[in-house]
């Protein structure tokens, strides 16, 4: 079709030219690579990070032995068992000189994270670390000094109270007894360490259990055990440290709750009595 111009002269319609299609189909191309190269380019970002790894969480409680610590962090740690009990007793952890080695009373009890890359190793460094922050204190040394103790001898009392104390409350009473014991020369006489030697716990201690021979029968030997029985919490160590004042020489637990304190020795064996019939009873 041929339109006029307004002067008169013929106008044709504006024809594609063949070179114009082919420039038009580059355009085309160009368009459609672009429209494919986006998500090329997003597919090449760098990916988002996982998430933080969620640790499992190992309990340890206050007034466990070091035996039962191993054995609970063999399990957390997916380690054959004795692993974590062979790495504690080799002697390079950062313990008190008067530790020997043995790090019974330090491996602080509380909640501890465990991750995939955590070691026995590790872990035993994390809970000794813990109780060098918790008893390091200035206020502890100072207490300790004040009772004509040392921090390890300390740990080793507040590790006799944590097994001792039926509750709380009575921890400071027990830390006393302790202390007026040692002072007038007389034999702790504690189950708790009986039991530490025997390998046990128990409320049950004969006669013949107090004839054995150990360091820690507080029976037939005076003064403290040679190391602290279990790793205790920081209630008993604050007992151990600043005990209430009191004559008290002898203690026992009658029932749960009612833990009767005295510094006479009649008026304790009839407390044992009442706790020997209260114990027959419950076992009939």
């Amino acid at each position: 079709m041929v339109n006029e111009s307004p002067q008169g002269t013929p106008r044709r319609r504006p024809r594609m030219t063949r070179r114009g299609k082919l420039s038009l189909a580059a355009g085309l191309v160009v368009v459609v690579a672009a429209a494919v190269l986006v998500p090329l380019l997003l597919l090449r970002e760098t990916p988002a990070p996982p998430p933080p790894e969620k640790p499992t969480m190992l309990l340890i409680p206050e007034g466990w032995r070091a035996t039962q610590v191993y054995e609970a962090a063999d399990k957390a740690l997916k380690v054959p068992s004795g692993t974590t009990r062979q790495i504690a007793e080799g002697g390079k952890l950062k313990l008190p000189p008067d530790a020997q080695g043995n790090p019974e009373g330090f491996l602080f009890p509380a909640t501890y994270p465990v991750y995939k890359k955590t070691t026995p190793r590790g872990l035993l460094d994390y809970m000794v670390r813990t109780a060098h922050e918790r008893f390091g204190a200035d206020r502890i040394s100072a207490g300790a000094q004040r009772n004509g103790v040392n921090l390890y001898q300390t740990v080793t009392i507040a590790s006799i109270v944590q097994a001792e104390a039926d509750t709380v409350a009575d921890m400071g009473k027990v830390a006393r007894v302790i202390y007026n014991r040692l002072a007038q020369g007389m034999a702790l006489q504690m189950d708790s360490t009986l039991n530490y030697a025997l390998g046990r716990s128990t409320l049950d201690t004969s006669h013949a259990d107090t004839r054995t021979e150990s360091p820690y029968n507080t029976y037939n030997r005076q003064g403290l055990p040679p190391s602290p029985i279990d790793n205790p919490g920081e209630q008993a160590m604050a007992a151990a440290v600043e005990p209430p004042p009191g004559d008290w020489l002898y203690f026992v637990t009658v029932r749960p709750g009612d833990t009767r304190f005295t510094a006479s020795y009649a008026e304790h064996q009839q407390n044992v009595r009442e706790f020997n019939e209260t114990r027959s009873s419950a076992v009939s």
